[in-house]
């Protein structure tokens, strides 16, 4: 087990020899030998840790605060919960796997990773270049936190060119802003329009920028950002990881260097994953594939019928774009399309959106996703409703539109809701 916990480069499987991540999400960074035997870890369930002597805690402090530089091949000790876990160690190892990334930190929720690492790369006066639409969350904090804080942003369309986001970019060097960051969601959510990772990491590198990626709505599976370029992964992983709806939680994933001022803003402001809900993950990495794959098939299964229902105009899922570009990029960058979908309810708006949404009966009428639970939401005036509705218009979301996170329920039972659901507009 000691073997497995030496960890490759960026791009390489940090595992020996040929095991997957599914194989290695049982056992990956835990010997059963330091707790009494247990199989599984037990829930460090404390605030502090003992040294072993004055001379330890000097040594640990030093290496934390960054005052002094820790040999590779010696772990980092355990001083304080706020600063580390074994709970949170094993997981962001775990979590390293699924990205093939050299270093992870978790947080307590995805917006505490994403504002984080924002706060903790990109200086006062510089600028963040991002796509949109993005989570509603994302979408405040872009448009009114970041810039109230000295921060400029300014966003372009999902799938542009990048060419276009380099224009932006240059913009702004020129105006004394220069570029620090720019952010992908891609997929969009909820417009599911994908972004070019490999040609926005060009461009941010060109720069002196870093290339982050939201990438929740795909997840480890069917995405990997780092095999495109890009610096930075980031994950709500509440989502798909946790899977089961009980688990608020983040991550952010890349090289150790970039990590090392994200971890360390996160000591400071203190939004850690606590341990109880990081050892739920764990559980939930276990089956994070099975879990993934059945949504995804069910997905394919729901858009593939939706796509031929009369009272739906559009669907939105990867592999149903008319542009030949985002069926390029999404075969490119895609292992699959995921189990998010949206569609169109033709001209009747929100109304008819509505008569959808209170029809459904085995589906959950809730917002999230990546649950084993189908959820439908209305983007418009729920996870997006503090975008105005000239700019959800610009971004795609119409009042007609409807989200759905499919969840692993028997695909015809899903389809049968569905369809009863439909007869209500």
């Amino acid at each position: 087990m000691e073997t497995l916990k030496k960890r490759g480069k960026r791009g390489k499987h940090p595992a020996v020899g040929e095991v997957r991540p599914e194989s290695l999400m049982m056992s990956y960074g835990y010997t059963p030998s330091w707790s009494e035997g247990a199989i599984k870890p037990p829930i460090f369930q404390t605030s502090t840790f003992a040294f072993k002597s004055a001379e330890e805690g000097k040594e640990f402090f030093a290496w934390a605060y960054g005052l002094k530089e820790r040999e590779p091949e010696r772990p980092m000790g355990l001083i304080y919960s706020r600063l580390n876990n074994p709970n949170l160690q094993i997981l962001e190892e775990r979590l390293n796997l699924w990205d093939r990334a050299e270093a992870g930190v978790v947080f307590s929720s995805g917006m505490a990773a994403i504002s984080t690492s924002i706060l903790a790369t990109v200086p006062l006066g510089s600028s963040v270049v991002f796509s949109e639409p993005v989570y509603g969350g994302t979408d405040y904090l872009m448009e009114h936190v970041l810039p109230s804080m000295g921060i400029t942003t300014r966003c372009f369309q999902a799938g542009e060119d990048p060419a276009k986001a380099e224009a932006i970019v240059e913009a702004l060097d020129a105006e004394g802003a220069p570029c620090r960051m720019i952010y992908l969601e891609t997929p969009s959510n909820p417009t599911i329009v994908s972004t070019d990772i490999a040609g926005m990491s060009e461009v941010a590198h060109r720069h002196g920028a870093i290339c982050a990626v939201d990438n929740t709505l795909l997840g480890p599976l069917y995405q990997h950002p780092l095999e495109h370029g890009a610096d930075l992964v980031l994950y709500s992983a509440t989502k798909y990881l946790g899977g089961h709806s009980d688990i608020v939680a983040g991550a952010a994933l890349g090289s150790a260097e970039l990590l090392r001022p994200i971890q360390m803003l996160r000591t400071i402001l203190g939004n850690m994953l606590e341990p109880y809900s990081a050892w739920l993950m764990l559980r939930s990495l276990e089956t994070a594939k099975l879990r993934m794959t059945c949504s995804r098939k069910n997905a394919e299964k729901v858009a593939r019928w939706l796509s031929n229902h009369p009272k739906v105009s559009r669907v939105y899922y990867p592999g149903y774009h008319e542009d030949p570009r985002q069926r390029e990029i999404c075969k490119r960058q895609h292992l699959a399309g995921g189990a998010l979908l949206a569609f169109e309810l033709g001209e009747d708006g929100e109304e008819a959106a509505f008569r959808f949404l209170d029809a459904v009966r085995l589906a959950h009428l809730a917002v999230s996703l990546g649950a084993n639970e189908t959820l439908v939401e209305h983007p418009a005036s729920m996870t997006h409703s503090d975008v105005e509705p000239e700019r959800q218009r610009a971004m795609g979301i119409t009042p007609s539109l409807v989200r759905i996170a499919v969840g692993i329920e028997h695909p015809d039972d899903l389809i049968a809701d569905f369809s009863q659901a439909l007869d209500a507009v």
